[in-house]
């Protein structure tokens, strides 16, 4: 990525994809340009929690909602220490922020932190196309980035694709930290940094859990030094079949029956562990609107989501695993992908979506209370 000064809105910009469809604009946050996954986030609502969203990384995310940037940009509400997107883009920006928590404008942030991005498309367009043809590898260009269409698309089509990409230890913690306990400590939890967001931790420490925030690299000893009741496997971006290390640690864990929970990323890894595969979805799932239904329950969540693989499990029947027998716990109403699996004979389940909701919806909070549960089991 490159960038230079901000954008005025009079700046020309480009969208290019990988398939040689063009989308003209204006630039939006830093001039230059980037490269990145086109992919499209369906929220209403939750931009800085989804551009601070490590998940994100190496990614240019369409915003499917037609104005962006109404409420600003405030200090209290970023999911990790940096913006991960490669670039952004938008329909139309608000040209004045109104929030009373905002500090600053979008704009303003995105330029700060050197994000390319481009406004004034038809975004709705965009997405039909990325919905029929697949999210593909895209770039942005603006002011004098921009050349000759043909030179654009060659050079989008020489970035490596998604599929096969490693990221997760270029987001995650390189030192361990330690979130405390909300109140009485109850549980210590270690939980592997493979792109956490900062509410997660936050939710188990409002449920009394110090919670120790490990590198993705952690080893089983390092892990265990902590005494933890439980290991949380976190989000994060890339193929999950590149992450040989976290499907070693989580198959030590399990082989030790120790309470496990994962979400997103740690999902996958869950999925892997057990001896299923994992796919590229065609678009995937982003948003915070996404329905769910909890197979144990036959409840309906509205959940948060941002993934672009999934695990290649059965729906219809319990898989017997070298860690005993596991089955699909939650599965997406739209188009019956695996959203979660559960292990029949030892303390152990993971969901593909984001039940911290940062931005999103709350129906799926129980899952950290079931993951208390399965401690205070275990204790017993």
């Amino acid at each position: 990525m490159t960038t230079s000064t901000r954008g005025a809105s009079k700046t020309p910009a480009v969208l290019v994809l990988e398939d040689g469809r063009i989308f003209r604009g204006r630039a939006y946050g830093a001039v230059g340009e980037t490269f990145g996954e086109a992919v499209f986030s369906t929220g209403m609502t939750g931009y800085q929690e989804t551009l601070t969203d490590p998940s994100y990384a190496r990614q240019i995310v369409v915003a499917t909602a037609p104005q962006i940037g109404n409420t600003g940009w405030n200090d209290e509400d970023d999911e990790s220490r940096r913006i991960w997107v490669s670039g952004y883009v938008v329909r139309d920006p608000a040209r004045v922020p109104s929030n009373w928590r905002a500090k600053r404008s979008l704009d303003d942030e995105l330029v700060a932190q050197g994000i390319v991005g481009i406004s004034g498309i038809d975004t709705r367009a965009l997405t039909r196309h990325l919905r029929e043809r697949g999210s593909m590898r895209a770039g942005v260009f603006s002011g004098e980035a921009i050349a000759a269409e043909s030179e654009l698309v060659a050079r989008v089509q020489a970035q490596p694709h998604m599929k096969g990409a490693s990221l997760y230890e270029e987001v995650a913690t390189e030192e361990t930290y330690v979130v405390p306990a909300v109140g009485e400590k109850k549980f210590t939890v270690a939980a592997i940094d493979l792109g956490i967001k900062g509410m997660t931790p936050h939710r188990m420490a409002e449920r009394g859990i110090e919670v120790h925030v490990l590198p993705a690299t952690a080893s089983v000893d390092e892990v265990y030094a902590v005494e933890p009741d439980g290991v949380f496997f976190s989000n994060g971006p890339g193929d999950p079949a590149t992450a040989d290390g976290p499907v070693a640690l989580m198959s030590a864990v399990l082989e030790r029956r120790t309470p496990l929970f994962g979400i997103c990323f740690g999902n996958q890894i869950l999925g892997r562990a057990l001896g299923f595969g994992t796919y590229k979805l065609k678009y995937g799932h982003r948003g915070i609107n996404q329905p769910v239904q909890d197979r144990t329950t036959g409840k309906v969540e509205v959940t948060a989501h941002n993934h672009g693989f999934a695990v290649d499990a059965p729906l219809d029947k319990v898989s017997e695993t070298k860690f005993g027998r596991a089955e699909v716990s939650h599965v997406c109403l739209n188009d019956d992908v695996v959203e979660g699996l559960q292990l029949l004979d030892q303390p152990a389940f993971s969901v593909q979506y984001h039940p911290e909701a940062a931005a999103g919806p709350h129906d799926a909070a129980y899952l950290f209370d079931r993951f208390v549960s399965l401690m205070e089991g275990q204790r017993a």
